[in-house]
């Protein structure tokens, strides 16, 4: 099982197990913090009680050092896992979670008690799995390492499988396998020795009890004194996210979120940061020369690369074993390639992921807001007749009546275009609307045979009408289900597959309880997004080189499936490959797949779904 996982540690690695055999830990470690083998793990309590395994940093583990050893503690060397093995006996699980800042994931075994306990970090930035195994439990922070136990049923859960062909991420808890789960975010899990398959999973850091209690107690303070708030606390965060023993660079794609990070941490620096980014050849997806405005404003150390189809080629073969479940988020590719960059250079990055939940900045909550203001006051009933007749036109007739449009107003794909937006509108609830907008397929169990799409927290939220604020219910669910299942998991297994520790300054737990407390003029103003973290950052960088249109990171798969690709693509998606064990109905992505090709319309994103699971089932059940 650690084995499988040395690309995570390939600095050191370690086994325990306890006197009984009841329990056995093993680690990979990627030396950051104390690179002497006082830092080894798994790592045991100097007075035998405790011991403990963990992925991560604790970035306060020196203000707890210092207050531990006021209390007697003493210590042999400088990690922070000792820190918290320390902090876990003197003040026990659940009154040590609530301390920590920082990421991780850890498991402790308590000899007295004949406990294990398991705990993943507030937002879920580290990974955590766990699995019914020989009548006990078996945990790691991939599936592939659970896989190598022989006691583990790999059986697919369909469900689970319909979910993600929605999400384009299996969501938590749940996985590809029947009997495995993830650890949610901000949660702990708790079993003992004598009953070994029942466990109790405890939330410890809740995002919903965040939002009502910043709904209940918001910033009271002046615009000024809400930017400046912001800035401090950004800044502190940053600050204590550059405690590292090895070389420490950024993520820049020229962007407001990862720009912000590289301002402040040079800031920080009284050398040039090292920074990273990655560039195309097609003008649309191509963010390397705002990168590199950005970086030479700032005065970093900028390195670029730029992809190519050949590049492309060479890293879909590597993502079913990357990322060991299905995941089709597509900027995988050039997150992949971006981590591999970095890693030749550092061991530590630090990147801007959160500020679009954080700070409003998805177009799609404009959109939701917009399309639910123009039509959401109509009876159901009416916008049901309305889209259905939409919908009755042909998409190519859509198509050909567009170009009856003045120039500046055609759009490509305007039939597919309209047809998604009445679908949009004859929503029950804003929040059935938005969840149609950041689904891939709309009705996934059409295409999972003997599936039964699970009753996750989008559907629950979906029967709920937000009448207190849209924009926070969207944040909300954002938070809860994408940050986690898609944006944390892409970075964290493209970096960690080549030994790179991502840490994410803006999802410092203080900085997400004060973003929510800020009011929604300062992450929306005037049709603008993150509207305070571009306050901050016109502190150090000219407005001119921040303010554009914002893309995404995101790559030309439309063009990659027509070309480069397209053979790899038609490969896995015959008739026969993908009605192998009767798992998909073929006939629905065949005709995408052949609408696709056609340039009929652009369904890159439901079409990448489908290949992500089919290269998933090639690498891992045959």
């Amino acid at each position: 099982m650690t084995q499988v996982l040395s690309h995570r540690g390939p600095d050191d690695g370690g086994l325990w197990q306890n006197k009984a055999g009841t329990a056995t830990f093993g680690h990979r470690r990627l030396s950051i913090v104390d690179l002497s083998n006082a830092g080894h793990q798994p790592m045991t309590s100097a007075d035998g009680h405790w011991t403990l395994c963990y992925n991560g940093e604790i970035y306060n583990f020196r203000e707890l050092r210092a207050e531990l050893q006021s209390l007697g503690q003493s210590f042999r060397g400088e990690s922070d896992t000792e820190v918290l093995l320390a902090a876990l006996a003197q003040w026990g699980l659940a009154r040590t979670l609530p301390r920590l800042n920082g990421i991780f994931a850890f498991a402790l075994w308590d000899h007295a008690r004949q406990t294990l306990s398991l705990a993943r970090d507030h937002m879920g930035i580290k990974p955590l799995y766990y699995a019914h195994a020989g009548g006990g439990i078996a945990f790691a922070s991939e599936l592939k390492a659970i896989r190598e136990n022989p006691t583990f049923d790999a059986a697919l859960d369909r469900n689970a499988i319909a979910s993600y062909l929605r999400h384009a991420y299996v969501p938590d808890p749940l996985t590809v396998y029947k009997y495995a789960k993830k650890l949610e975010p901000g949660c702990f899990l708790t079993l003992s020795a004598d009953r070994p398959s029942t466990w109790r999973v405890t939330r410890y850091w809740d995002a919903v009890e965040m939002a009502e209690s910043a709904r209940t107690d918001p910033f009271r303070g002046s615009y000024e004194d809400a930017i400046e708030a912001l800035h401090n606390r950004l800044s502190v965060a940053v600050g204590s996210q550059l405690v590292a023993d090895v070389p420490i660079g950024a993520f820049l794609s020229g962007g407001v979120d990862s720009s912000l990070v590289t301002a402040l941490m040079q800031s920080h620096s009284s050398r040039p940061v090292q920074t990273f980014s990655i560039g195309f050849r097609d003008s649309e997806h191509d963010e390397a020369p705002h990168a590199k405005a950005v970086a030479r404003a700032l005065g970093t150390q900028h390195t670029e690369l730029y992809v190519t189809d050949q590049d492309a080629r060479n890293t879909v073969p590597l993502l079913a074993d990357m990322f060991d479940e299905p995941f089709a988020d597509s900027s995988q590719i050039p997150t992949a390639l971006v981590s591999s960059l970095t890693r030749d250079h550092v061991t530590v990055a630090l990147s801007g992921d959160g500020g679009d939940e954080l700070f409003a900045g998805y177009q799609r909550y404009k959109w939701i807001q917009n399309i639910w203001r123009l039509t959401g006051w109509a009876p159901r009933g009416l916008r049901r007749a309305i889209a259905d007749t939409v919908r009755a036109i042909p998409a190519g007739t859509l198509d050909k009546a567009g170009w009856l449009l003045p120039a500046r107003h055609r759009r490509p794909y305007l039939g597919a275009t309209l047809h998604r937006l009445a679908g949009m509108t004859a929503s029950a609830t804003p929040m059935d609307c938005y969840r149609q907008i950041v689904s891939q397929w709309q009705e996934p169990e059409k295409l999972v045979r003997h599936a039964e799409e699970p009753d996750m927290l989008f559907r629950r939220t979906a029967s709920r009408d937000p009448a207190d604020n849209l924009l926070r219910e969207m944040q909300l669910v954002d938070v809860m289900t994408y940050l986690p299942g898609d944006i944390l998991t892409k970075v964290d297994r493209a970096s960690m597959a080549v030994g790179l520790e991502v840490r994410v300054p803006l999802l410092d737990r203080e900085v997400v309880e004060l973003a929510w407390r800020l009011p929604d003029n300062l992450k929306r103003r005037n049709g603008v997004s993150k509207w305070a973290l571009r306050e901050v950052l016109h502190q150090y960088a000219p407005k001119e080189i921040i303010e554009r249109p914002k893309r995404g990171f995101s790559v030309p798969l439309g063009h990659w499936l027509r070309g480069p690709l397209k053979d790899w693509a038609e490969a896995l998606l015959t008739a026969d490959s993908l009605e192998e064990d009767g798992l998909i109905n073929a006939a629905h992505v065949q005709s995408a797949w052949r609408a696709h090709i056609d340039g009929r319309a652009d369904l890159s994103g439901k079409l990448w779904n489908i290949l992500m699971l089919q290269s998933w089932r090639r690498r891992w059940l045959t």
